[in-house]
């Protein structure tokens, strides 16, 4: 049998009355405690966060997904000139009336100043949706008053007008009052899904 080479050894330390006073003061402080049972299962108590879907749902998809048409149908009635505004056939014009004074108050705005046509109808219809998943009311479209354009016209200004009338939670729109940017904005009710609309 080989014999173990006494330097390897590990040695006892010796137990001086300082490292009794101390280890007497230890035990002293931990008397009380239990020590802790041993599991093999670690159990989460914090949820992690639902994921948050990029893609729009089927049901707002239907109100926009990509038909906003540069075409305006015949049967989209669009009053033009300085009252330039719409109303969806069946509702009273006390909407509209009640529109242009800001009765609904604005909670969302979108500005459209630098964007190309095709940039802006993208912004608009995720406006739009957005708008309603989040059950707003009013909102207003700045669409610019053309001032840097090259005939000085509103470019925008109809196609935004067409695109607004195409989207099916859109009630009613109308040009904005002076202080909200007058001929360059609009004001824009829209149907909510939580509560029937005052009209």
């Amino acid at each position: 049998m080989k014999q173990r080479d006494s330097k390897n050894l590990i040695k006892p330390a010796t137990v001086t009355a300082n490292n009794e006073d101390e280890f007497s003061l230890f035990r002293a402080a931990v008397k009380d405690v239990a020590p802790l049972i041993m599991s093999n299962k670690i159990t989460h108590t914090l949820n992690s966060p639902r994921p948050i879907p990029r893609k729009v749902s089927q049901d707002i998809q239907s109100t926009s997904g990509d038909i906003f048409s540069d075409y305006i149908p015949s049967e989209i009635a669009i009053e033009v000139g300085d009252e330039w505004a719409f109303l969806r056939p069946g509702l009273s014009h006390q909407t509209l009336r009640r529109l242009r004074k800001n009765y609904w108050g604005i909670q969302a705005r979108l500005d459209l100043h630098g964007f190309t046509r095709d940039q802006a109808r993208q912004e608009l219809m995720m406006f739009l949706d957005s708008s309603s998943k989040q059950g707003f009311r009013c909102v207003q479209v700045i669409h610019g008053k053309g001032l840097s354009s090259k005939n000085q016209e509103p470019v925008l200004k109809a196609k935004v007008g067409g695109w607004l009338a195409q989207y099916k939670n859109v009630l009613a729109f109308c040009k904005a009052g002076s202080a909200d940017g007058g001929s360059g904005a609009v004001l824009v009710l829209l149907k909510t899904s939580r509560s029937k609309i005052e009209i």
